[in-house]
């Protein structure tokens, strides 16, 4: 009977899991989409938070992509507040999904059936449908859990069920010890969404009396809460009070709803009339719907405040910003979210181009300060950030060499090859400007001279590469149209005229009989520079691939 319970179990988990991977790699492109809607309304906020979790089916995988954002600064607390509000509303539909199909059919002639179209369509590549087959496959598997554990839970016998039934009609006692079983089963299965299915099957077979089984639900809320904490662990400090704010949330609405409990279950079964043995299972979905709702309601106002509390709760530590670059890839099990990293990898690699845009600025006030200030001022800082830059380009390769291993779908994992070519392009670009850096720093210790005119020239061409940096940065993680590909095009070719006509009048100079080392360094500059240009249409190219 035990190992009948874990298989059950083991379908309805590995079900769930396959259903949410398969619609992240359909809908997963949608994330990109729907965070760039995101404003400061806390009620657009929370209602993001329910669409993303009634979508990918777990709010664990929503909250834990809330703390990443959080952590990599794509979301403020505040916004993190209503997100996290909304998907504890979102994952409420598997609840009515169970209760609707769960119970009131066979449900194996319907589960067998789906998971062998789910099949057919992940096999015939031609129809590209393989995501919503895998989708499918999960949900058959889904609902084969659900019936294996529908048959195995009736045939528990009184004996085995006893320590359930000792539980129940305590009063206070009953409704505490429903909430801490709720909430250790939700920690243990990782997945609240379970856990409701299970007290689901084990109400509508009778072993749970209404009471007890709504304290559970309760518990299965505070149980859901150790996803984000999990994901909270070596994070910055936002990310850490954003997962004390689903903590919070989540404890707190419980709390109140277990205090008044009677009042609400009179209300539940005001909104599904009838006996509550003959439809326990909508009573229990309606009972986590209306929880949740209730809570936002009465929460949602005072987001700020909440947001507030957190931050006096949780201070940065000391060296909360360290000059030490660290991207940690945190695998949560169950809960991977690959779009989330995916995205959290562009909000790194748009970081990593302000990088290259500070580099340059501190050249460019180089060549307009060729004088000892340039060497005190910048060199000390433009060598950090190249140091940093090669940090990030290490750390953010391996992390989008582990998302490329995630179940993704097969047009988000070209993009992550294309982003890694992007990161490479990215830390060349450092290199050059500290080439140049290095080159200043060596014509204003060797006290070498040029000519005026020289320098005016360069002028228009370093302008001209700030401005292929300034159009890279406005369009990174962005496709580019082909009328944008040529407008690079058109940059990178104006730089190549500027770099031969430079060049060109440095020669003439040597020739002329100038000094030969500063003329030198000159071509050297002007090399470098074209360097710059060079890499910025690599990666112009890139983000034209990007789909």
């Amino acid at each position: 009977m035990i190992f009948q319970l874990v298989g059950a179990l083991a379908f309805l988990l590995y079900g769930m899991k396959m259903m949410s991977d398969g619609i992240q790699k359909s809908a997963g492109q949608s994330l990109h989409y729907i965070l760039g809607k995101m404003t400061s309304n806390r009620v657009v906020a929370m209602l993001t938070g329910m669409f993303i979790t009634m979508i990918i089916q777990s709010s664990g995988a929503t909250t834990v992509m809330v703390v990443s954002f959080v952590n990599a600064g794509l979301l403020t607390l505040t916004q993190s507040v209503g997100i996290i509000f909304g998907a504890n509303i979102g994952t409420t539909i598997t609840a009515w999904i169970v209760a609707f199909f769960g119970f009131n059919f066979k449900i194996s002639a319907v589960a067998i059936p789906v998971f062998g179209i789910g099949y057919l369509m992940t096999s015939i590549k031609r129809i590209h449908k393989q995501n919503f087959g895998e989708a499918l496959m999960g949900f058959g598997l889904l609902f084969l859990g659900l019936d294996l554990l529908s048959k195995t839970i009736p045939t528990m016998d009184a004996n085995s069920m006893g320590f359930l039934t000792n539980w129940t009609g305590q009063g206070a006692i009953s409704i505490i010890l429903g909430i801490i079983a709720g909430m250790a089963i939700t920690v243990l299965l990782h997945s609240s969404s379970a856990s409701t299915a299970i007290i689901l099957t084990m109400s509508h077979n009778g072993l749970l009396p209404w009471e007890f089984a709504a304290a559970m639900v309760l518990g299965s809320n505070i149980g859901s809460t150790i996803d984000a904490v999990l994901a909270a662990i070596g994070t910055k400090v936002n990310a850490r009070r954003a997962a004390l704010i689903h903590v919070m949330f989540n404890v707190t609405g419980t709390v109140l709803a277990a205090i008044f409990l009677q009042p609400l279950l009179k209300l539940v079964d005001f909104l599904i009339p009838g006996p509550v043995e003959s439809n326990i299972t909508f009573h229990i979905a309606m009972l986590h719907t209306v929880f949740n709702v209730l809570n936002t309601i009465i929460f949602l106002p005072f987001a700020k405040q909440i947001a507030a509390l957190a931050e006096l709760i949780i201070k940065p530590k000391k060296n909360e910003t360290p000059d030490i670059y660290r991207l940690e890839f945190a695998e949560t099990g169950t809960k991977e979210n690959a779009a989330a990293y995916v995205i959290r990898a562009e909000k790194e690699i748009a970081d990593m181009t302000d990088v290259v845009t500070r580099m340059f600025d501190r050249i460019k006030f180089g060549f307009e300060n060729r004088n000892q200030d340039f060497i005190n001022i910048q060199m000390e800082p433009l060598a950090k950030d190249e140091d940093y830059a090669d940090q990030m380009q290490e750390q953010l390769s391996k992390f989008l060499v582990h998302c490329s291993q995630l179940p993704v779908s097969q047009k988000l994992r070209n993009n992550v090859s294309i982003m890694l070519r992007i990161v490479d392009d990215l830390e060349s670009m450092t290199d050059d400007c500290y080439s140049v850096a290095l080159l200043l720093k060596r014509s204003i210790e060797k006290n070498m001279t040029f000519a005026e005119e020289d320098m005016d020239r360069l002028h228009p061409y370093i302008d001209l590469a700030h401005r292929f940096l300034a159009f890279i940065r406005e369009n990174i993680n962005k496709h580019l149209t082909e009328e944008q590909l040529i407008i690079a095009q058109d940059l990178e070719n104006q730089i190549d005229m500027f770099r031969k006509n430079l060049k060109k009048v440095a020669r003439k100079r040597l020739e002329n009989g100038a000094d030969v080392k500063s003329e030198l360094l000159y071509i050297d500059l002007v090399r470098n520079i074209e360097k710059i240009g060079d890499r910025a249409f690599s990666i112009s190219e890139a983000l034209a691939q990007c789909q």
